[in-house]
């Protein structure tokens, strides 16, 4: 059985450009409404992040038109948006500019809390090809076993989300959408990993897509045996779901041919309330179809789409979330969205 990921209380950020910076990540710690802090995905070697191609949109779901468009790491997560701004999100965004050691260094850099305090687990966002997810795990294994710190003792606990699920990508679709490549970086993975793992799968719209991710949850050539180990084995969560990619918002112009309102196509990924019916859907279906295999009953959800408030924690929840996690929300809002949805609900997580 895999390491357990432990979140409490059940609300964290997830990756998105306000998880970015160390900036970024100290703030996150410092909410005692979190129970857990993810970083931006990364890869080995950074991303060519490009302001003036890489951008972020809030917009009216309602009206199709933005109020703001901006480079995707502008924003700060420290001051919160004007509550005029619209809930729904859309961007051009890849991955971060930051390899993958400027995060492990950021995260040596954090004091822990006192022994009373149960430190905060920080999942470590990650990307690339199966080799290269390999070697990030290889090389956060050592980072979590002090080859990188000299207080082991005092070190956060850690898990590593693997996003397979990212739209913006052109030379790269979302390996989770191909039940092929899925299984590549499954077969990549250790069997034995200490550091609980998860994948963060995009938005699946029919019954076939859910069919091929089980399949290649439990290794659909292996023998059919329950008792057989299956690649779900070696993972412990799923985060469900990214951004829903293909979308677009067209300028408010009065022309006869408006334009795209981001840069080049203008597609991106969508987020926020829109996305929310899609995500809940997602989650319910995953976690009745895990439950209704022993082999696959052990992997934990971290619920992620257009939750904003107390009752979207609670639907999230309701519906088999362990965990709810928030992006768009936390852009808008700051990091006193996580406060409000913990008033919302009277701390009861």
């Amino acid at each position: 059985m895999p390491p357990k990921l432990h979140i409490h209380p059940p609300l964290l950020n997830t990756a998105s450009p306000w998880s970015t910076s160390r900036a970024h990540l100290a703030a996150l710690l410092r909410s005692p409404s979190l129970g857990a802090v993810t970083t931006r995905t990364s890869l080995l070697a950074g991303f060519p992040h490009d302001a003036s191609r890489h951008r972020f949109a809030f917009f009216d779901p309602a009206a199709g038109a933005a109020s703001i468009s901006v480079p995707g790491n502008s924003l700060t997560n420290d001051t919160a948006l004007s509550q005029k701004t619209p809930l729904a999100s859309l961007n051009t965004l890849g991955y971060s500019p930051l390899p993958l050691s400027e995060y492990l260094s950021i995260i040596s850099s954090f004091t822990p809390p006192p022994p009373s305090i149960p430190p905060k687990t920080i999942i470590i966002s990650i990307t690339g090809s199966p080799s290269e997810i390999s070697s990030s795990h290889t090389l956060i294994t050592s980072f979590s076993s002090s080859s990188f710190t000299s207080s082991p003792s005092s070190s956060f606990p850690l898990a590593i989300e693997i996003n397979l699920s990212c739209p913006n990508i052109p030379t790269l679709p979302p390996p989770a959408y191909s039940p092929a490549s899925l299984a590549t970086y499954l077969a990549a993975l250790p069997n034995d990993s200490e550091i609980p793992i998860g994948i963060k799968i995009p938005p699946y719209t029919h019954a076939g897509q859910f069919d091929d991710f089980v399949s290649a949850l439990l290794g659909s050539d292996s023998p059919s045996s329950a008792s057989a180990p299956v690649p779900a084995s070696k993972i412990s969560f799923i985060t469900a779901t990214n951004t829903l990619g293909s979308s677009l918002l067209l300028s408010s112009s009065a022309s006869a041919s408006p334009e795209p309102l981001l840069p080049d196509a203008g597609i991106g990924g969508m987020a926020g309330p829109p996305l929310h019916p899609l995500a809940l859907g997602n989650v319910s279906i995953l976690r009745r179809r895990f439950d209704a295999d022993p082999r696959l009953a052990h992997l934990d959800i971290i619920g992620v789409g257009g939750v904003y408030d107390g009752q979207g924690y609670k639907r999230m929840r309701s519906v088999g979330a362990m965990a709810v996690g928030i992006a768009t929300a936390l852009g808008r809002q700051g990091v006193g969205v996580f406060t409000s949805i913990e008033k919302d609900i009277d701390s009861a997580w």
